[in-house]
């Protein structure tokens, strides 16, 4: 089983990669996705790595609030996507 996420205020430059070796030092992460503009194509400063169950709250507690790349990270577990209609 996995969970999902949510990752703010990323800076614009960060790559799935840096997220998920970060995110992997406490845990087992299964993927990483940056949203990006759809005009544009650039970072919208979040994103949402899914990990392991089992590793959800250690990741949670260690990266919130980290340090990366200069900016304090805000992560917490998804909300399911709401319905735009």
């Amino acid at each position: 089983m996995t969970k999902t996420l949510y990752v703010g205020n990323l800076p614009w430059s960060a790559t799935e990669e840096q997220i998920m070796a970060a995110f992997s030092q406490h845990g087992k992460v299964e993927s990483c996705r940056v949203v990006t503009d759809r005009e544009t194509g650039r970072s919208r400063g979040f994103g949402f790595v899914e990990v392991a169950d089992e590793d959800s709250a250690k990741i949670l507690q260690a990266m919130n609030g980290a340090d990366f790349s200069g900016r304090a990270l805000v992560v917490e577990e998804a909300k399911p996507r709401r319905s735009r209609f």
